[in-house]
């Protein structure tokens, strides 16, 4: 068995709350992209970390937080790309240029750095395709070769293969209609291009992850995945975001997607066990819980 992909770093800025204004707002497809002017934000931010939102305004009864993934962060500006999937998130998507929105981050776990001189494959599904274009910038600018697949169950769910494009020396597209690109997977473009990577990123959903990162371990090639867990809090209070994540002793423990995460190495999460207690967790003993 090979050793476990290393855990991502721990973010190198505390964050901080601010309230800022919207300077940009830009229709995606099925998505809304937001820019804010959040300096102190995009100074700090690092590829992979996210920013949670207040929505619905001072008298709103949405009490919890929105987290989104930032995008990008250069020159004071910081941007989301944002599906309306609730009420929490479609306010959001309401804002215009002039509203001020109240923001915490940047949060979570950044992507760890490739290995020297490694070419990078970059996974996107759907509007997580958003989160991997600060770091193909990155990657590239640092001098190491990006290829990109955004994948998306139709051409109206792809996000930010323009962006991509103008960075990735390979960029495939698929969607499961065959509406753009080919028709199929995510899996059947990152097969063909995984011979040449040496490091994998993916951000998406959860099926999609557990297929690439299970895809790159068994050629042995580590991966990172940012994870699309819903994180009620953003801040590690409220643990709905736990996760069952393999840890450095080889021990499985829950981790919590917006603190510990949301980037984990890929062969570290057990994807068959989301969702449920598994017997050897760390503490299931503690809970009654036997071995089968």
């Amino acid at each position: 068995m090979s050793p476990l992909t290393a855990p991502a770093p721990r973010a190198a800025h505390p964050p901080v709350q601010r309230t800022v204004e919207v300077v940009g707002r830009r229709a995606v497809d099925a998505y809304v992209e937001l820019t804010l002017s959040a300096p102190e934000i995009a100074e700090r931010a690092q590829p992979g970390q996210f920013v949670a939102f207040a929505v619905g305004g001072e008298t709103s009864a949405l009490l919890l937080r929105r987290s989104i993934a930032i995008s990008t962060a250069d020159d004071g500006l910081v941007t989301v790309v944002v599906s309306a999937a609730g009420p929490g998130s479609a306010w959001l998507t309401e804002r215009q240029p002039g509203d001020t929105v109240d923001v915490v981050g940047p949060l979570g776990r950044p992507f760890p750095d490739p290995p020297p001189g490694a070419r990078a494959l970059l996974v996107g599904g759907g509007y997580g395709a958003a989160a991997l274009v600060g770091l193909a910038a990155r990657l590239r600018d640092a001098g190491h070769e990006v290829d990109a697949v955004a994948g998306a169950a139709g051409a109206d769910r792809l996000c930010s293969v323009q962006e991509l494009t103008g960075i990735a020396a390979r960029v495939a597209v698929t969607t499961d209609d065959g509406s753009s690109g080919r028709r199929g997977l995510v899996t059947l473009a990152v097969d063909e291009l995984l011979p040449d990577a040496g490091v994998v990123y993916a951000c998406g959903p959860m099926p999609m992850l557990r297929a690439v990162a299970d895809a790159a371990t068994a050629r042995s090639i580590p991966s990172y995945v940012a994870v699309e867990e819903s994180m009620a809090c953003g801040i590690g209070v409220c643990m709905t975001c736990v996760l069952p994540i393999v840890g450095e002793d080889g021990r499985t423990r829950f981790s919590r997607s917006c603190t510990e995460g949301p980037v984990f190495g890929g062969d570290r999460v057990r994807f068959d066990d989301v969702g449920s207690l598994p017997w050897d967790v760390v503490g299931a003993d503690a809970m009654g819980v036997v071995a089968p």
